[in-house]
């Protein structure tokens, strides 16, 4: 049964999701900027005033929550695929080509927030933005690694993501054909490493549990015993 707390915390997302829906289009001329969120919101219907409150942490939150939008955007749309019928190196493909796509249009309020990630202020939230996406990416392909692979398979996706974000950003080939052979010879690369992995495993087999350590960097409440 949906509580009135739920219930809540569903309405205000979907009116942050509206929100920022509504920005993308002003990014490339404003930024993500405070200005942009009041306007946006007063296009979505809720008024200007209602940036401050759906985003009281400013522009620094409203990137963050796009993250996450783009996260939950991305497992709906791989939710209508057969993602276990297909090998998983072409699942992993799969989701990243799910999740750029959906953006496309949007490639310059993608740079503009990149752009900020440098920055101090923004810097923590961005990284556990990109953990966050390479994890659900890993999730969604059906992974279940407790061990050092836990931690080897996120940081070679996240190098391969990274890479084909920024080659996706500049690609002006039809339908970002060009982005899709790139990402596709990038996990091939990666693919062709297992060795890499067997030398390093002896070296984390000491660490901890890697999903504890995540849930940690995520903020979340453990979930494993």
């Amino acid at each position: 049964m949906t509580t009135s707390f739920q219930q809540a915390a569903a309405e205000k997302t979907a009116q942050r999701d509206a929100v920022i829906r509504a920005a993308l289009p002003h990014v490339p001329f404003d930024g993500w900027s405070r200005k942009t969120l009041a306007v946006a919101a007063e296009n979505a219907g809720f008024g200007a005033a209602a940036a401050a409150r759906l985003f009281p942490g400013g522009v620094k939150e409203a990137v963050a929550h796009f993250m996450d939008m783009a996260d939950r955007l991305m497992l709906e749309d791989l939710a209508a695929l057969d993602l276990k019928a297909m090998k998983i190196r072409v699942r992993i493909a799969t989701a990243v080509r799910t999740r750029l796509e959906r953006w496309t249009p949007h490639r310059e309020a993608v740079r503009r927030a990149l752009a900020l990630s440098p920055l101090p202020s923004f810097a923590g939230n961005s990284l556990r933005g990109w953990y966050n996406t390479v994890d659900v990416i890993w999730r969604a392909a059906g992974d279940t690694s407790t061990d050092f692979n836990f931690y080897t398979k996120r940081g070679l996706l996240a190098a391969v993501y990274a890479s084909t974000v920024l080659f996706w950003l500049d690609d002006r080939s039809e339908d970002c054909a060009a982005t899709w052979a790139f990402l596709d010879r990038r996990i091939a690369e990666v693919m062709q490493f297992p060795q890499v992995r067997a030398r390093v495993a002896e070296k984390f087999k000491r660490l901890p549990d890697p999903r504890r350590v995540f849930d940690r960097m995520m903020g979340r409440r453990p979930r494993h015993p």
